[in-house]
């Protein structure tokens, strides 16, 4: 490659050609089709999983576990299609979910580092699927290989096995398709943003295809450490192959592999200060939401592999066998600086924590489901049975720097990173490092079999019923209680009254459980396991001829036993709350207007208290803990108080227009109410300010966004303006209340497309 030619430059060049190509493309098509001669056609009846979205409204879902229409759940769900990340020009998962209502993300800590987030009040983290398979790694999620992504709110153990309360996040991957179709993009904004993706799908055969995804892109925000003028950075690529064989026949196979890699400069936000995000004046120096206290020797490296076979065979048109395989591998380390509210960042990094972290994660998973519908006793059956199995088995540590001279650790302490990259001009993330202390080491083997129907009893009125019993034996190093064999059922009902197609009005009861050991946290005393419970009552309606939904949602969910999400700090305070409960009400709308006139709104409405505070047994003596068994009662006044990181009121609009000639305009606003951050499991809590509950508190914000496109057939160009109105504010916040991260400040993005 010639010297300076870089990524940034590629991109270039790629938005200034592509213009030019597809003028020419079109003159070429036009003289193909002058002498193309007509072939035969053989129409299909289209299926649920053929029909495209129209829009920003959604069509089809897998969430059920088998293909639906969106409307025919008797449970909240909110599908993000491709359509809509498309024109907000959306790269990662965590900016695609701010579309998301009554959804808040967490700001990482202690381990649990990635996408981290918070709905209806509750955590996700055991949430995130991949094509309805579990996909709890803790790494940084892309778009790119995704065709939508489905949240299911409320309790949902019955369909997916263990997890939290509030919801589960599934992403769904791009298959490959019986027709051909390629769109290349390259896009190149301020804070050094530039991408290039592809998209490239390749027709085989009659029944055969495959479809190859690419990304590269690289950002940065407008934090800056001020003695080394290091800025935190997003450094991605990717790469997703999806080959398909039988593709609407009987037997239909597809073999999919994706491949992340991740090389970021991570960001641990700024401190508070009187309850409230810093902004002082340190030695007179200004400290505030600008100041980055890392530097570009900081890292979050990560390797992502995961590879799935699907095997469905179709005995009728209403009755399949789909099978999936699966193994995933998750590689990561990484080193980032905490923030301080006392001192000044400096150049080598010598001020606040350090939190390191090296760890490997292996899944193997198989699932196998049996879809059916039949008639019996005069009724109708929607019938899903299925069982489950997945190995795990996970490995983390800590990092310390070595002399790369002499093979050994440095003995420094706190800033011993910076030591070494003083003292020996190398860069840590060039693989100078060793594991300190013992390792944490995780394997366990979950086995699950559940069964589900849906019975259609009278005319226009269904019932639900489903159970599933999930069985999880599991071995750990790192503590006393070295081995976990536990078993569960949960549950799934609902009454659902439909008396057309454009009506659907539900009532609803799931449940959810986490055992007393999952992702990697058993304690050296057994404690319950969380158990939850949702009650919900909903209504879907269909106006414009289908075009365009409205859904709302009202809904109770209770969590008894909640966990601590920090892996590696929850100590002798495992359990957060000892029972809590989130009441709230959500309004969704999407879909068409008009022909021209695209909608996605939505607004969410969450009452989160916690009505028992926690009640922890000491597991080793430290100075809250004077002995090994001792009980500690969290202070009681948290009882009533507003639970964490979760903001009474959230809303969304994202719209688009068409206008003539291929001119297309849009906008919307996220916003959020603020939030809290402190530790609820404080025996005497410095939250409470003379009687008053007065915890560190991330402000409500609302940011705005624009964008204006000219699309023809085979090419766009197209500016997305993040943050039009250029304002400060704190997208996630560190839930134990120590620091919260700003979002980007205003972001100019031209995207320049070609498909052909």
């Amino acid at each position: 490659m010639p010297s300076g030619f870089n990524k940034k430059t590629m991109t270039i060049a790629l938005m200034m050609a592509l213009p030019a190509i597809a003028i020419a493309a079109d003159e070429e098509k036009k003289t193909a089709d002058a002498t193309q001669t007509m072939t035969e056609v053989k129409v299909k009846t289209q299926r649920i999983q053929d029909a495209p979205n129209k829009g920003y409204q959604a069509t089809k879902t897998r969430v059920g576990k088998t293909y639906q229409d969106p409307q025919d759940v008797p449970q909240a769900v909110t599908t993000l299609t491709r359509e809509l990340l498309h024109d907000q020009q959306v790269g990662s998962l965590r900016e695609a979910l701010r579309n998301v209502v009554g959804l808040s993300v967490n700001a990482a800590e202690g381990g649990r580092a990635g996408d981290n987030f918070n709905l209806r009040g509750f955590y996700t983290f055991g949430d995130i699927y991949l094509d309805n398979m579990r996909d709890t790694a803790q790494y940084n999620r892309e778009t790119f290989n995704l065709e939508q992504v489905d949240v299911l709110r409320g309790s949902a153990a019955m369909l997916f096995g263990r997890g939290q309360a509030g919801g589960v996040i599934n992403q769904v991957s791009k298959m490959a398709e019986l027709h051909d179709k390629n769109i290349v993009t390259g896009s190149l904004g301020n804070y050094d943003y530039h991408q290039a993706t592809g998209d490239f799908n390749k027709k085989l055969t009659d029944t055969a295809a495959i479809r190859v995804n690419v990304m590269d892109r690289h950002e940065e925000t407008y934090r800056k450490n001020p003695a080394n003028g290091d800025h935190p950075e997003f450094d991605r690529q990717g790469i997703a192959v999806s080959f398909g064989a039988g593709i609407g026949t009987e037997n239909e196979v597809f073999l999919n592999h994706q491949y992340l890699r991740t090389r970021d400069v991570p960001d641990f936000g700024v401190s508070f200060v009187n309850e409230r995000p810093i902004n002082t004046t340190i030695n007179g120096t200004k400290v505030d939401d600008k100041t980055f206290y890392g530097s570009s020797n900081n890292f979050d490296n990560s390797d992502t592999n995961i590879t799935t076979a699907i095997f469905t065979h179709k005995f009728t048109e209403d009755t399949q066998l789909r099978t999936q395989l699966r193994h995933g591998d998750y590689e990561r380390a990484y080193w980032a600086k905490k923030p301080s509210s006392t001192l000044l960042p400096t150049a080598n990094q010598s001020v606040g924590g350090n939190v390191t972290r090296t760890q490997s994660y292996q899944t193997y998973n198989l699932q196998s489901d049996f879809t059916t519908k039949f008639d019996l006793a005069g009724m109708h059956h929607s019938l899903l049975s299925g069982v489950e199995y997945l190995h795990e088995h996970s490995y983390r540590n800590s990092l310390q720097p070595v002399n790369p001279n002499t093979g050994l650790p440095y003995t420094q302490t706190g800033n011993a990173l910076n030591n070494a990259i003083t003292a020996n001009g190398v860069s840590y993330s060039s693989g100078f490092e060793a594991m300190t202390g013992t390792p944490a080491k995780f394997s366990a083997d979950n086995y699950a079999v559940y069964v589900q129907d849906s019975i259609e009893f009278i005319p226009h009125w269904t019932v639900l019923a489903g159970l599933r019993r999930d069985e999880m034996k599991a071995d750990y190093n790192t503590s006393a209680v070295s081995s976990l064999d536990y078993g569960q059922n949960s549950y799934r009902s609902g009454l659902s009254w439909q008396p057309d197609a454009n009506q659907h009005y539900y009532i609803t009861y799931s449940n959810s459980f986490s055992p007393t050991a999952d992702l990697y946290q058993l304690t050296t005393v057994k404690q319950p396991p969380e158990r939850s419970r949702t009650l919900e009552i909903g209504s879907k309606w269909l106006f414009l001829d289908g075009d365009l939904a409205l859904r709302t949602a009202i809904f109770t969910t209770t969590k008894d036993w909640e966990r601590n999400t920090d892996i590696a700090s929850f100590g002798n305070t495992p359990i957060l709350t000892k029972r809590r409960r989130t009441n709230g009400l959500e309004v969704e709308l999407t879909g068409k207007v008009t022909e021209n006139w695209d909608i996605f709104a939505g607004v969410a409405f969450l009452d989160a208290t916690i009505i028992n505070p926690a009640v922890n047994i000491c597991a080793q003596t430290s100075n809250t803990c004077s002995t090994i068994g001792q009980v500690n009662a969290a202070d009681p006044r948290f009882a009533g108080e507003r639970a964490r990181n979760t903001p009474r009121t959230t809303f969304n609009l994202w719209t688009t227009y068409d206008w003539s000639n291929g001119w297309k305009i849009g906008g919307g606003v996220e916003a959020k109410a603020d939030r809290y951050g402190y530790n609820p499991t404080a025996t005497t809590s410095t939250a409470f300010v003379n009687g008053q509950f007065k915890p560190n508190t991330a402000p409500g914000y609302a940011r705005v966004d624009a964008m204006v496109a000219y699309e023809q057939p085979k090419w766009a160009v197209r500016l997305n303006i993040k943050n039009l109105l250029d304002k400060t504010y704190y997208d996630a916040i560190y839930d134990n209340g120590a620091f919260l991260t700003p979002g980007n400040r205003r972001q100019a993005i031209v995207t320049t497309e070609y498909k052909f």
